[in-house]
C-alpha cells in the first residue's frame, strides 16, 4: 500500500507543538548537575520528603479503591435522577485548580469547617496541617482519575458472564468479587497507576491544606518548591525523579489509551 505523504501544514506545527512539550524537558535534563544528584537524593530531608511522599501517595490510592470503585460501580450500573451532576461534582477536581480544592478542603473539614469543627468537638480529630490532611487533598484530587477508569471499565465489560454467574447461584457479592473484578482488572489497575502518580505529584491542594513541614506535610513537590528558593540545584534533580516516574507511568499506560497503535 502507497504510503499517503503529510502535508506541510500539518508537519510543521506538529513539530512546534511537540517542541513545545519536549524543550523544556530537554532544558531540566541538560542543566541539572548530575554530579551531585547522588548526594542531592540521599539528603536527609530528601529521604523525609520521599518517604512522605511514598506513605501518602500510596495511602491516598488506598482510599481511593476502598470508596472509588463502589462509586464507578454505582455510576456505571445504577440510573437515578441527578446521576450526571454528581458525576460532575465528584469528577471536578481533575479540572478544578487545586489552590481552590484545598480551600475547599479547609472550609470543610478545618476546625471551623462544616464538618471539621464537629470532628473536632466530638472525637478530637483535625485534618488540616497533619499527614493525614496530606492524604485527604492527594485522595481528594486523584480519585477522580479511578473512578472514570473504572467506570469505563464497567461499561465497557460482557456482562453476560456476570448473568451466567448469577444463573448459575452466584450471589451479588460473589460474581462481584469472582467475575466483575477480575474482567475490569485492567481498567482498575490503569486506575490505581493514574491515582498513585497524580497523587505523587499533588501540590497545590496540599500545601494549601496541609501545608509545607518538613517530616510532617513536606512531600517531594513541595520539597522541590522550597528548594527553588534555596538550593536550585537539587530541586531540579528531585524534579527529574517525579519527571521519571511520570514518564514510566505515561509508557505503562500506553496501550490501555491507544490500544496497539
Amino acid at each position: 500500500m502507497r504510503r499517503e505523504g503529510v502535508p506541510i501544514i500539518v508537519v510543521l506545527p506538529a513539530a512546534i507543538g511537540a517542541a513545545f512539550f519536549i524543550v523544556p524537558l530537554v532544558g531540566l535534563i541538560v542543566r541539572s548537575p548530575w554530579g551531585d544528584a547522588l548526594s542531592a537524593l540521599s539528603a536527609p530531608e530528601t529521604l523525609e520528603a520521599l518517604k512522605l511522599s511514598l506513605i501518602a501517595s500510596l495511602s491516598a490510592t488506598a482510599v481511593a479503591l476502598v470508596l472509588g470503585v463502589p462509586l464507578a460501580w454505582v455510576y456505571a450500573r445504577v440510573a437515578f435522577p441527578g446521576r450526571d451532576l454528581l458525576r460532575a461534582l465528584t469528577t471536578l477536581p481533575m479540572v478544578l485548580p487545586p489552590v481552590v480544592g484545598g480551600i475547599a478542603l479547609f472550609l470543610a473539614f478545618g476546625r471551623s469547617g462544616l464538618l471539621g469543627a464537629w470532628l473536632d468537638n466530638t472525637f478530637g480529630i483535625t485534618f488540616p496541617f497533619t499527614t493525614a490532611g496530606v492524604v485527604m487533598a492527594e485522595a481528594f484530587v486523584a480519585m477522580p482519575f479511578l473512578i472514570l477508569t473504572v467506570e469505563a471499565g464497567l461499561r465497557s465489560m460482557d456482562r453476560r458472564y456476570e448473568e451466567a454467574a448469577r444463573a448459575l447461584g452466584a450471589n451479588r457479592w460473589r460474581v462481584f468479587m469472582r467475575v466483575t473484578l477480575p474482567l475490569i482488572g485492567p481498567s482498575l489497575f490503569a486506575g490505581a497507576v493514574l491515582c498513585w502518580a497524580r497523587a505523587l505529584g499533588e501540590f497545590g491542594a496540599t500545601i494549601t491544606f496541609a501545608g509545607n513541614f518538613p517530616g510532617v506535610t513536606q512531600t517531594m513537590p513541595l520539597a522541590v518548591y522550597l528548594l527553588l528558593e534555596t538550593n536550585q540545584e537539587a530541586s531540579f534533580i528531585l524534579s527529574l525523579v517525579l519527571l521519571l516516574v511520570s514518564l514510566v507511568v505515561l509508557v505503562g499506560l500506553k496501550d490501555r489509551w491507544l490500544g496497539n497503535a
